[in-house]
């Protein structure tokens, strides 16, 4: 354990990471690292997919306009907005182009999130050699005291295993998880707005279940299809 060259690392690589980034980012990248180790809610695009294959069942019967009692019960407020708007009778070209504009807006965010920890796992090692050196140049203004250098070449050498390991144990992975996140999130936004499409074009609701299951993973569907079976034998 070496205080001061966990200082300079930690410190500087701060440091080099602030002077890079926006403000806006650096404010929110405590959250989001948070968010990394803890790992966010995320949308259930399985359960989207069911939501909207009943929203396109009652739309159809119905009408759009039925749909304007279930939207104070969806609590995703991308969904949310978008069936607001569907309900409001918003070209369908306009809805897409809104929708798209948010998730890309969303998308911005979250690559200002996992940038800045990407710098910083390239900067920790870079800041640690230098903590090396400044260690290197007290070692060397003791040469008169030959039982002082073994020791002090090894605690100099201390801030760069420092830098190497922060930047491979934890910024770029917890970037790596957060680039993950993101590409997540998108995937599920694609669902949400390919649902909006076709509840507002008046598509079938089978037609709608099998073009949003498209999104979904073999295991979500083997799941879906497991909780569906086990609801009809529930009923019969």
């Amino acid at each position: 354990i070496n205080i001061p060259g966990v200082m300079i690392v930690i410190v500087g690589t701060l440091g080099a990471c602030m002077a890079s980034q926006s403000l806006s980012v650096m404010i929110g990248l405590p959250k989001a690292i948070l968010k990394a180790f803890m790992g966010g809610k995320g949308h259930d695009s399985a359960a989207t997919v069911d939501l909207f294959v009943t929203m396109a069942d009652k739309a159809r019967r119905e009408g759009l306009l039925a749909l304007e009692g279930d939207v104070g019960n969806i609590h995703d407020e991308f969904t949310r907005k978008g069936v607001q708007l569907m309900i409001d009778g918003t070209d369908p070209e306009l809805l897409r182009e809104i929708m798209e504009i948010e998730a890309s807006s969303m998308k911005h965010r979250h690559e200002g999130n996992f940038a800045a920890l990407e710098f910083m796992g390239g900067i920790a090692p870079t800041i640690g050699v230098l903590g090396a050196v400044m260690g290197l140049m007290s070692v060397m203004s003791h040469l008169d005291e030959p039982e002082k250098i073994g020791p002090g070449i090894a605690t100099a050498f201390v801030a760069t295993f420092y830098g190497v390991f922060t930047a491979n144990v934890l910024f770029l992975p917890l970037g790596m998880k957060l680039k993950n996140n993101s590409k997540h999130e998108m995937h599920a936004l694609n669902v949400i707005i390919e649902g909006l499409m076709s509840i507002q074009s008046g598509e079938n609701p089978r037609i709608v279940r099998e073009k949003l299951e498209g999104f979904l993973t073999p295991k979500e569907r083997q799941k879906k299809d497991d909780g569906g079976a086990e609801s009809r034998q529930e009923a019969a």
